[in-house]
């Protein structure tokens, strides 16, 4: 597993993302790793093992990106913040309150282990367009 999270985040910084799930990276396990310091200075790298939401509070809407649909983003409404509950890696049960970026960031991951992508929480015709994108950016690839 340690091995696993280290490869996962080296593959997130590689990207300039703030966070990735395992099954991005073709491994079915339920493992996050997340590192919001590029925008919070105090953060620290993080992973989860078999994380759970297990309190939701408020809720926001922001735009979100992700590794696994580039150049595609859109508003996603989540809670403003979460409880979760996880093993670190030592396998010791950790508890964290989050809210603003953190608390998104856990939540997309979260969904991602439970095959889910941002996309899905957009309305049906956002998707369409989204579709509609990925197609075009699909056959621009296939050009060049």
């Amino acid at each position: 597993v340690k091995h696993i999270v280290k490869d996962m985040l080296d593959t997130m910084y590689k990207e300039d993302g703030v966070g990735l799930a395992a099954p991005q990276i073709g491994i079915s396990k339920r493992i996050v790793v997340i590192d919001i310091s590029p925008h919070d200075p105090s953060a620290k790298p993080m992973a989860l093992i078999n994380p759970e939401i297990v309190e939701r509070e408020g809720q926001a809407e922001a735009e979100e990106g992700c590794l696994s649909v580039p150049e595609i983003r859109g508003g996603v409404k989540r809670a403003e913040k979460v409880i979760v509950e996880a093993l670190d890696l030592d396998g010791n049960k950790m508890r964290i309150e989050a809210q603003e970026l953190l608390a998104r960031a856990l939540q997309h991951e979260i969904d991602h282990i439970n095959g889910r992508i941002f996309v899905d929480h957009l309305s049906r015709l956002k998707q369409q367009l989204i579709r509609k994108q990925l197609r075009k950016i699909e056959a621009e690839s296939k050009e060049n």
